[in-house]
């Protein structure tokens, strides 16, 4: 109705206007007729009565003033009333069309811009960065920024003469976003640091504990202090931190330069370092939640060898330091609470699947074994869930094919997952990710499980285990099932070819107690070795086959050493799953060369190139594959990756590089 009564005023007017022009001229004329001397006056009173007429035509045609044009344009969108409204905003608002160019402006952005604006890009204007097909679809809470304020930008269609616009209006949020920053800076950040194995280091040094104790602690206060955080000794080595959260960016910027500076105590005869371990939660929700969060953070650290900070954010974690050997805890308590609490539930449990990791080795066997005759200790139904096409497990298999107590426990991924109830417990040994379980589905279908392992944990669970073991500082899985064994089982109970899979596992990971080894690792074989352990026994499984040797000599002849101490060997075809085990051999072999601090072997299976690689222990080769979505251990490690020889390459020298310059 607007637009109609609009329409029909300009109409009169304009069919009018001569009619009132002649009848100004007459009226001039008529003045002139009788007061001749008056006719200057009446001339400029007709000219005045006739400019008058005209303005009022032109403005009601809507073409003299900016304010009657702008008005006219978006007159078909807007009604009198919202047009006066949105031009009289004290904060920016504009139409654009389909191509982003503004159209119409308000009193306000004419009046903060020099130049003009009409015809210009809205990108220009608020540096808002619109895509093709984004018009209109913008989140509600993009900010942009006008003249030293924040705003935040609400998008309406709008329509007229069947085109698109867009009318965009702006709403000052500078102080509102300042008092959320404020907000998320004051909020506070729980972490918890650990001293690790400082009892264990200083064992025989007792006079010397407390001091180096005391260095560790005047550290930790100065850092909490350098912040205006609360520090607790919560119990003895162990403090809670508490601090504000925009402290955290200048921690995760210095990568925890704590770590480094605690790293420099050094004690005992062999001047082996004091380490620590950090967890961190910046997360939502109570402090009861954060610290419950911290504590899983702290946890992760620890499971992931020490000497290094986790910091777990909303959705993500972050990892810095670890680039210190774990060392070996001497007692073996941990091995029998544990023990007793897998017992506890397998008794609980229906059935129990065990499974180790895909393309199996030794360690991953032999552990299984172990963890077998356990559930036979509690006398519930148990399968072992393995790959029959793998050569290497063919080999162990052998060693149980006329062992009653073992037959028809070994099954494929499939029946496996047939085996599944609401009640069933699944125990992985020697590995901690998912992706690299023997089988995800079981995994996946599973309410309970627990995990065996001797790698670093890469990342949280995907699914709470019910009970994590979890020690990096073990030579191999083996060597820990071997500590609960002795711990639960009776005498003479362990049977010689369980012994020996045990063993095996033990030889394979240690490269024959060449290294990785500690106190407790030849306690285990020594417990094997009284149950009857032979290494004559198994010596079938280490020897190499014709084919292996010359696929092995394949590896020598692409052989790289990059930056002076990293060998890298390449094998590019004619390999399938099974010499996967090849590369791990060729990685411990290329130790062997002078000047040689870390090794990696990388060989082309279809359209993915798997990598081994091993460390003489200067070098931790578990962060440089966790760039490349790998893992392991500080010594040994591997990573698989979906892309071509040349491009992975390229990706893994990128990793090395970034591991001996942090700061590139």
């Amino acid at each position: 109705m607007n637009k109609k009564r609009l329409s029909h005023r300009q109409r009169a007017l304009s069919v009018f206007a001569p009619i009132w022009t002649i009848l100004i001229v007459l009226l001039t004329a008529f003045i002139a007729t009788v007061e001749p001397e008056q006719f200057w006056l009446g001339a400029i009173i007709g000219s005045m009565l006739y400019l008058g007429v005209l303005i009022l035509v032109l403005i009601a045609a809507g073409g003299l003033d900016e304010k009657g044009s702008r008005k006219k344009l978006i007159g078909p969108m807007l009604t009198g009333v919202m047009y006066e409204k949105i031009n009289s905003l004290n904060e920016p608002a504009l139409i654009c069309d389909s191509s982003y160019k503004i159209v119409w402006a308000n009193r306000f952005i004419h009046e903060n811009t020099t130049g003009g604006v009409i015809g210009t890009s809205v990108n220009l204007l608020f540096n808002y960065k619109i895509k093709d097909g984004e018009i209109g679809k913008r989140p509600v809470d993009t900010v942009v920024a006008f003249k030293g304020k924040d705003y935040i930008v609400v998008e309406d269609a709008v329509g007229a003469e069947d085109k698109s616009y867009y009318l965009l209006t702006l709403r000052d949020t500078t102080e509102l976003l300042a008092l959320k920053q404020q907000m998320r800076d004051e909020d506070k950040v729980v972490a918890y640091v650990i001293v690790d194995n400082l009892e264990d280091l200083l064992q025989f040094e007792q006079e010397r504990y407390r001091s180096a104790a005391n260095q560790v602690e005047s550290y930790i206060r100065e850092w909490g202090e350098s912040v205006g955080g609360l520090v607790k000794e919560y119990e003895r080595d162990k403090y809670l931190f508490i601090f504000e959260a925009q402290y955290l960016d200048k921690f995760m910027t210095d990568k925890f330069d704590i770590l480094d500076k605690i790293r420099d105590i050094r004690v005992g005869s062999g001047n082996i370092p004091v380490t620590v371990s950090i967890g961190v939660a910046k997360v939502k929700g109570t402090m009861e939640e954060k610290e419950n969060a911290a504590h899983v953070a702290l946890d992760m650290a620890l499971q992931r060898g020490g000497d290094q900070a986790v910091v777990k954010l909303e959705g993500e974690i972050k990892f810095f330091g670890g680039r210190t050997n774990a060392v070996q805890r001497r007692t073996k308590v941990r091995a029998r609470v544990v023990a007793n609490e897998l017992i506890t539930l397998m008794a609980k449990a229906g059935n129990v699947i065990i499974m180790g990791h895909r393309f199996p080795d030794y360690d991953a066997f032999g552990a299984s074994i172990g963890v077998a005759r356990l559930a036979m200790l509690c006398g519930v139904r148990f399968n072992i869930v393995t790959n029959f096409k793998d050569v290497n497990i063919k080999k162990c298999m052998k060693h149980f094919e006329k062992d009653d107590a073992y037959r028809g426990v070994f099954v494929d991924a499939a029946k496996g997952l047939d085996l599944v109830r609401s009640d069933t417990l699944l125990v992985v040994v020697d590995v901690n990710s998912i992706r690299m379980f023997e089988s995800e589905h079981i995994a996946r279908s599973v309410n309970n499980i627990v995990i065996i392992d001797h790698h670093r944990k890469v990342a949280e669970f995907e699914k709470e285990p019910l009970l994590s073991y979890i020690e990096p500082s073990s030579s191999s899985a083996s060597e820990l099932v071997t500590e609960m064994l002795e711990q639960a089982l009776p005498l003479n109970t362990l049977q010689q070819n369980e012994a020996n899979m045990l063993y095996a596992g033990i030889v394979l990971d240690t490269k024959q107690f060449s290294k990785g080894t500690g106190t407790k690792t030849y306690a285990a074989a020594i417990y094997l070795r009284e149950n009857n352990a032979a290494f004559e026994k198994i010596q079938d499984l280490f020897k190499t086959s014709i084919r292996d040797y010359r696929q092995e000599a394949v590896f020598g002849e692409k052989i790289e050493i990059y930056r002076n101490c990293m060998a890298i060997a390449l094998n590019e075809g004619g390999m399938d799953l099974s010499d996967k085990i090849l590369a791990a051999r060729v990685a411990d072999n290329l130790l062997m060369l002078e000047g040689v601090a870390a090794s990696f072997a990388l060989v082309q299976i279809d359209n993915v190139v798997h990598i081994s690689a091993r460390s003489n222990g200067t070098v931790n080769v578990q962060l440089i594959l966790e760039r490349l979505n790998g893992g392991g251990r500080y010594d040994e490690a591997g990573a698989q990756v979906k892309d071509t020889m040349a491009s992975t390459l390229i990706r893994l020298k990128e990793a090395i590089d970034q591991y001996i310059n942090p700061e590139v």
